[in-house]
């Protein structure tokens, strides 16, 4: 669609600050639901033609990006990199909230016809994403136990530790039983993880996982899928002077869905 205003939101941990393009004019909001109810209030007005960009910010932004999108508010949530990218372009040193959201607006300006609108997950794969999660966090807490078991040890410590252990263990049986469940109830998951186990050496834990962090499996093709997981080489060369290609980038594994 076209877009008539475009709203750069800058989020922090407590706070975050909106800008319009074209405006110097910016606005703080307590991130709380109190706070987005006050900013959808205030933009009420604009918001139905408007396009909000803000960035990944590890989970920070979650709150008002659902709300926004059950408000059917257009919103792109942009890649950071891009964006720090985009304001060093312009010479730009200085870093503040105002800035940034200043920028996310301009941003969001310059590059509207390339930009696409936020869409979630469907909740069978969110709550998959969400077991991933939650899986990982407890592998490491195991091998974190485990090397505690290789040092000298009281018979108080060691008992501590062993019945830690055993928690762990049936706390990750019981996930790996829901992921696989889940999955099984998903005809379209059912699919893709037949699809992804035909390949020779991937098996039960390795197509879970993929599922749960790549949902674009399927969609995307071979080379976007690469680069989306931070395995495509990049090209390295100048006139006739030519280095190794290196592998960078890929998606950070994080809490945002």
């Amino acid at each position: 669609m076209n877009y008539h205003t475009f709203i750069g939101i800058d989020i922090g941990k407590h706070e975050f600050v909106t800008a319009i393009h074209g405006e110097k004019v910016v606005k703080i909001y307590s991130n709380t639901q109190d706070g987005n109810s006050s900013f959808l209030s205030d933009y009420k007005g604009i918001l139905t033609n408007s396009l909000v960009v803000l960035e990944n910010t590890g989970g920070y932004e979650n709150e008002l990006l659902l709300f926004l999108l059950n408000n059917n508010v257009a919103v792109h949530r942009a890649d950071t990199r891009k964006v720090k990218n985009y304001i060093r372009s312009y010479g730009q040193k200085g870093k503040t909230d105002k800035i940034d959201a200043l920028a996310l607006a301009s941003y969001a300006n310059e590059r509207q016809f390339s930009l696409d609108v936020f869409r979630p997950r469907n909740k069978s794969q969110e709550m998959l994403r969400e077991l991933e999660e939650r899986r990982r966090e407890l592998k490491q807490m195991l091998v974190q136990e485990k090397n505690r078991l290789k040092s000298p040890l009281s018979k108080y410590s060691l008992k501590s530790i062993t019945s830690v252990i055993e928690c762990l263990k049936k706390q990750l049986e019981i996930i790996d039983n829901e992921m696989k469940n889940l999955i099984e109830s998903d005809e379209e998951l059912v699919k893709k993880k037949e699809i992804v186990q035909s390949i020779a050496g991937i098996g039960e834990i390795t197509s879970t996982t993929l599922l749960a962090l790549l949902p674009e499996l399927g969609s995307l093709g071979r080379k976007q899928i690469a680069s989306l997981c931070g395995l495509a080489p990049y090209p390295k060369q100048s006139g006739t002077k030519s280095w190794y290609s290196r592998t960078q980038g890929g998606r950070r594994i994080s809490k945002a869905f």
